[in-house]
C-alpha cells in the first residue's frame, strides 16, 4: 500500500541526531554516522521530526510502505541491556568545528590560558565518524579522568589534535570499539594518541583503541601515556 512516510537524505544528513528526540516512536536511529529510518511500521508518517534538521535532510513522501503497527512500536521503545545504557540524542550533541574560529580563553586566573579544544562533542558515544574535525587528523584518546587528574592536558595533550573521551569500565568497550572502527576507516587518521590512567581498568582503552585500529584495516602510529593518580606523567 501507499502511504506517507519520512524520507532521510544521507548525502545531507551530518548525523547530529537532533532529530531522534522528536520522534516518539523511535523510528530513527543513528547508524554509522547517518540518521536512518529502522523499520517503516515504526513511522507513523505525520512528520513530527520535520523541521528539527538543521541540514533539511528529512522530508515525507509517499511510496509503498507497510502500515503502521502501534505494537510493533510498543515492542521498538522497550530497551534491551545494551540501549538502557545508551543517552538519548540531545540538541547539544551536534557536531561543531572550532578550528576556524578563536578558541576559548580563561578570565578567572591571573596568567589566561588558551583552550585548545577543536570540536564539539567529544564523548565517544555521541561523536559522529563523519565529523569533519575527524578529516585528516592527528586523533587523542583520552579517558574520562585524564583532563581532571592532569593539570597540563590542554598543553601537553590535546594541541593540535581532534578528541575522543571514554571510560572502558562504565561504558560499552564493544561499542566503543565498533565506532573507533568506524572513525578510523571512514578518516585519513594521521596518528592516535592514548592516554589513560595507571588503575588497571583504564587498561582497557588500550584494548579497545588497538583492536579498533586492527579491524579497521589501518596500520597507525600509537603514542602511549599512562598517568598517575596523583597527576604524574608515569609513562
Amino acid at each position: 500500500m501507499k502511504r506517507k512516510i519520512v524520507s532521510i537524505d544521507e548525502e545531507k544528513c551530518n548525523g547530529c541526531g537532533l532529530c531522534i528526540p522528536n520522534c516518539a516512536e523511535g523510528a530513527i536511529k543513528i547508524i554509522d554516522g547517518k540518521a536512518k529510518l529502522i523499520d517503516d511500521r515504526f513511522c507513523d508518517g505525520l512528520g513530527a521530526c520535520l523541521g528539527h534538521c538543521p541540514q533539511d535532510a528529512i522530508a515525507v513522501i509517499e511510496r509503498d510502505a507497510p502500515e503502521f503497527d502501534e505494537e510493533a512500536v510498543k515492542m521498538n521503545l522497550t530497551p534491551n541491556k545494551h540501549e538502557r545504557s545508551m543517552p538519548l540524542a540531545c540538541p547539544g550533541s551536534m557536531a561543531m568545528d572550532f578550528r576556524s574560529g578563536k578558541a576559548g580563553v580563561s578570565q578567572g586566573t591571573s596568567q589566561r590560558q588558551k583552550s585548545e579544544l577543536r570540536q564539539w562533542p567529544v564523548q565517544l558515544t555521541l561523536v559522529s565518524p563523519e565529523a569533519s574535525y575527524f578529516k585528516n587528523a592527528d586523533l587523542l584518546v583520552a579517558a574520562d579522568c585524564i583532563p581532571f587528574a592532569y593539570p597540563n592536558f590542554h598543553t601537553d595533550f590535546l594541541a593540535g589534535k581532534s578528541l575522543v573521551i571514554g571510560c572502558p569500565k562504565l561504558d560499552d568497550a564493544e561499542f566503543y570499539a565498533d565506532k573507533l572502527t568506524e572513525l578510523i576507516k571512514r578518516n585519513n587518521i594521521k596518528s592516535i594518541t592514548l592516554v589513560n590512567m595507571e588503575v588497571p581498568c583504564c587498561f582497557g582503552l588500550q584494548r579497545i583503541v588497538e583492536d579498533a585500529v586492527q579491524r579497521s584495516g589501518k596500520v597507525l602510529p600509537i603514542r602511549q601515556t599512562v598517568i598517575t593518580i596523583r597527576g604524574e606523567k608515569q609513562y
